[in-house]
């Protein structure tokens, strides 16, 4: 199995973009807590070593990673709040997280590399998606790497504030624990009432 690589960035770049960011999210399967997005224009002469599925590294090799994707790449990091995903529902919520990241580059991208199967609907920009892309492409490996890091550390954070849940082992997954304790614990601002396990215990008859 070989790891991503930068294939997809030359092949833009040979059709003339100048810019390539990679871009992905994470956070869509929780009960708890935001959807994060990051893109990430890497430095073709300068990516850095180890790059990978954020899934496929350790917590130790994805924090160094984030430091060195931050000294050596452009990076934007953006959010939906659980308000918004209980509003317009987490696809789109995703998506608009990409959107805000992509926004947030200090240049605009001339091509995005997407990781999954839809192209958010607000971006104007030359975009492909690929799917399964954070192990195909560099850039979007980067990005899932930022995107995971940065949103463990905000359920990390809102572990210490709402203790109990688990968050800073589950990042507010629907693990057996977690489930356990919104039964007994009841339901945080942090909670997304439209996902069922907490919209059946704010509506149990």
């Amino acid at each position: 199995m070989t790891g991503p690589d930068f294939s997809f960035e030359a092949h833009a770049i040979s059709r003339g973009a100048a810019r390539v960011a990679g871009v992905d999210e994470v956070g869509r399967g929780p009960i708890a807590g935001p959807v994060t997005a990051a893109a990430v224009v890497l430095d073709p002469k300068n990516i850095p070593e180890g790059l990978n599925d954020s899934k496929a590294l350790s917590a130790k090799k994805r924090d160094a990673l984030y430091d060195l994707i931050f000294d050596l790449a452009d990076v934007s990091i953006a959010h939906a709040s659980v308000e918004e995903i209980d509003e317009i529902n987490i696809l789109r919520a995703s998506h608009l997280a990409m959107e805000r990241a992509v926004a947030g580059l200090s240049k605009a991208s001339d091509h995005l590399l997407i990781d999954g199967n839809m192209i958010p609907r607000g971006l104007t920009i030359s975009s492909e998606a690929i799917i399964k892309g954070d192990g195909k492409s560099v850039s979007i490996s980067a990005a899932s790497i930022v995107a995971k890091v940065c949103r463990d550390r905000i359920m990390w954070d809102l572990a210490q504030q709402f203790p109990g849940y688990g968050w800073e082992t589950n990042a507010g997954y629907p693990s057996k624990s977690h489930k356990a304790a919104l039964q007994n614990l009841g339901v945080t601002p942090h909670h997304r009432r439209s996902f069922k396990p907490v919209h059946n215990i704010l509506y149990q008859d």
